[in-house]
């Protein structure tokens, strides 16, 4: 039988190294020798002795502030000897290698697969979660390990090392170190109260040292209390603020 279809291009990549690596730009190959994270169903194929295990959101006290927040990872745990295949609707897929010391706020509908060496917890998004992509939450990964995540198409990775502003519904993920905040873009005037506008209101404003990656295309607001006004940061208060702060 002969096609291109049997191309090198399309064979699978093999690696004496266990772990998580891109098949190509829309699959990801975990080749297991143990244990990683993965988001529920996003299994599309598997050769060899491998278990999979439904999590929830990764343990009771993340089962809460999801409910809570509608942030969070729905998960199962992979472990086993083989090849695991995973997709998410054929988004590119991503790799971030964490070192110690290094934390990443992630939109949760964005995270793939992870090594289970990370840890990862819900925290309010500063400044501007009510208008991000997560909402008022993010997911925020930290330790030592690999993750994947996705976009929508070939994203720009922003050096923030000046004023940066990004649309909030394109933002992915960024260090979580920054400094979050909102900005007006768009000014007010006689055309804005005739119900003119250039569709650029706010945008999510960044500071401090790190990036932002931004996908090319705008997700609709998510999360909990997505849409609402007022500072969440200011709200930290009572269950909510104490469980989060957790």
């Amino acid at each position: 039988m002969r096609s291109d279809l049997f191309s090198a291009d399309h064979l699978e990549k093999e690696s004496a190294q266990p772990g998580l690596r891109l098949q190509n730009s829309k699959l990801l190959k975990a080749e297991l020798r143990g244990e990683f994270m993965a988001r529920v169903g996003s299994m599309v194929a598997y050769q060899g002795q491998v278990q999979f295990e439904a999590l929830g959101s990764g343990g009771i006290g993340k089962f809460i502030k999801q409910k809570l927040t509608g942030e969070g990872v729905p998960l199962m745990r992979v472990r086993g000897q083989g090849d695991v295949f995973l997709a998410d609707r054929a988004a590119d897929i991503h790799l971030i290698d964490l070192d110690p010391g290094d934390a990443l706020s992630i939109n949760g509908g964005n995270v793939l697969a992870f090594d289970s060496s990370l840890s990862y917890d819900i925290k309010m998004v500063g400044g501007a979660g009510m208008m991000s992509n997560a909402g008022l939450f993010n997911c925020v990964f930290s330790g030592q390990g690999r993750i994947a995540v996705t976009t929508k198409g070939s994203p720009v990775v922003l050096n923030v090392d000046q004023p940066t502003y990004v649309d909030p519904q394109a933002a992915i993920c960024w260090s979580a170190g920054l400094q979050t905040g909102y900005h007006r873009a768009e000014q007010l005037g006689l055309g804005t109260l005739l119900g003119r506008t250039t569709g650029e209101r706010f945008t999510m404003s960044f500071a401090g040292q790190g990036f932002v990656v931004v996908q090319p295309s705008e997700e609709p607001p998510g999360g909990f209390l997505a849409g609402t006004g007022g500072g969440q940061q200011s709200g930290q208060g009572g269950l909510l603020g104490n469980l989060l702060g957790n």
